[in-house]
């Protein structure tokens, strides 16, 4: 017996650790397209707008991918189900390097308005099929962690794994701004380019004296074509991530010879038993108002979430006066206290709220209103350290409900139909983009309603997703007590109908 129990354990932490690596390694292959930009406008004149357009497509594409495998997820090997999404991802960003080699073979052309727009069709096409299979990411992961964890853990072990997010965006950030810096060849030589990349940067450097704008030029002359090193190199580490994740991680205890975690529901391929999982699913997950209101609860975290993310370098250098360095110190900063709010979060709903990660949440959501409203109504003379303190506190108690609200989700539809209410919730949140992006983005240009008035709207948000958990204040733990019953009753009634 003692034997077994540490096996499990130690089973249980490679699965934790290994989904949190090879999840890490999908943001290698997600997130590198925003640091190669800089290089394909200016050697290339893509404009922002354009690509600004496509990320707004495939930010919709990549919820409606969650969706779908939150779906597939419950009924396939999650091990298998990451391995291979991130294999396409792998292929796809190989290609992205070679996109303009590939352009210029059927256009005839490496440069001009036909040359850059096959370019920009190309990536458009790239982008969308790379999202579709970076939804293979979270779902199998949650699934994973469902079978391997116990409900009275999930929130702790849970909001250890949350932390994937950012350390993967975080090194990625590090990895990719490294290669833009110091890959590429120098053609600082090459009037030619050197003409390109002068009109192509002209909406940049149009702001800039005339020795930073000569420095900005001579920098990208002299790593000129980093951005294909910045898909290839995360490429290949996602190839290494792929063998990592098929080495590492078992789909469950039983297919190492353990014993199932207790109220695991074991399904087959059998007519009937897929039948009672669709019928779970239907009536359990999809028609649950509990997975709606959590959905919604997340849909609001994420507004704020991504509205800080998306404008608060800008924000911070116009409203603030802060230089571009410092703004993107203080949203790095932000992450990293949203990491450890995530665990904190995880920690107190465990040990302090017994399992109830909305009581968490609601305190949180809270805390998130204070601390942006500080923010927000704090003089604008006020010392900017005070001002971004305020925002990195905002952060630390902003990461806690995102973390939480899927392992709430999980526990309450249980194994059966935890990746389905994970995908239904993922593919509601990321909607929230259009509101944070798009929308805020037209209010911050309005004079009428500027940045303050964007920060007072998240402030809304922000009270909108505390009284949406507090509904759910009352609801219990889990739901693993009346699974059992749930699925004589299906049995029953399966029985009924065939009589």
């Amino acid at each position: 017996m003692e034997k077994t129990k540490h096996s499990f354990a130690y089973w249980q932490w490679r699965t934790i650790f290994g989904t949190m690596i090879g999840y890490a390694v999908f943001y290698f292959v997600r997130k590198n397209l925003s640091f190669a930009i800089p290089g394909l406008t200016a050697e290339y004149g893509i404009s922002k707008a354009a690509l600004g357009a496509i990320l707004a497509i495939v930010s919709i594409v990549y919820g409606v991918s969650k969706l779908i495998n939150g779906f597939l997820a419950d009924r396939t090997n999650g091990r298998w189900h990451m391995v291979a999404g991130l294999s396409v991802c792998t292929i796809v960003n190989v290609l992205f390097g070679f996109g303009a080699m590939i352009c210029a073979y059927f256009v005839g052309s490496d440069y001009g308005p036909v040359f850059t727009n096959a370019l920009i069709v190309l990536f458009g096409i790239l982008l969308v099929v790379n999202n579709i299979f970076q939804g293979c990411g979270f779902p199998p992961c949650n699934r994973l962690m469902t079978h391997w964890v116990p409900p009275h853990e999930l929130s702790t072990k849970m909001s250890i794994w949350n932390t994937s997010h950012s350390i993967g965006a975080f090194v990625a950030a590090v990895l990719c701004g490294f290669i833009m810096g110091h890959f590429g060849t120098d053609q600082t030589g090459n009037a030619v380019l050197r003409e390109r990349i002068v009109e192509n940067t002209q909406s940049v450097t149009a702001s800039m004296d005339p020795v930073a704008a000569q420095n900005y030029v001579d920098g990208m002359l002299q790593h000129y074509g980093a951005w294909q090193w910045a898909f290839w190199i995360p490429a290949a580490i996602a190839a290494l991530g792929v063998i990592f994740i098929i080495i590492v991680l078992r789909d469950t205890p039983k297919s190492v010879g353990l014993p199932e975690l207790p109220g695991t529901v074991k399904t087959g391929k059998s007519k009937e038993e897929s039948k009672a999982h669709r019928k779970f699913i239907l009536e359990h997950v999809i028609k649950s108002k509990l997975v709606w209101i959590l959905a919604l609860a997340d849909f609001f975290v994420y507004v704020v979430r991504m509205a800080v993310l998306d404008w608060g370098p800008t924000f911070l250098q116009e409203n603030r006066g802060l230089t571009p360095t410092a703004a993107a110190s203080v949203v790095a900063i932000f992450e990293v206290f949203g990491i450890i709010g995530m665990l904190s979060a995880g920690v107190i709903t465990d040990k302090l709220f017994k399992g109830r990660g909305q009581r968490t949440s609601v305190f949180c959501m809270l805390g998130v209103v204070l601390f942006i409203a500080a923010f927000c109504f704090f003089p604008v003379e006020t010392d900017p350290l005070l001002l971004c303190g305020f925002l990195i506190c905002a952060g630390f108690f902003l990461y806690g409900p995102q973390a939480l609200i899927g392992v709430i989700a999980s526990n309450q539809v249980t194994r059966r139909g935890a990746s389905s209410a994970v995908g239904i919730i993922g593919f509601v949140s990321y909607i929230a983009p259009i509101v944070s992006g798009y929308v805020f983005g037209i209010l911050a240009d309005t004079p009428s309603v500027g940045w303050d008035g964007v920060f007072k709207i998240m402030i809304v948000v922000a009270i909108a997703g505390a009284l949406t958990m507090a509904s759910l204040w009352n609801v219990k733990a889990d739901a693993y007590e009346t699974e059992a019953a749930v699925a004589d009753t299906d049995k029953l009634d399966d029985d009924s109908l065939d009589n």
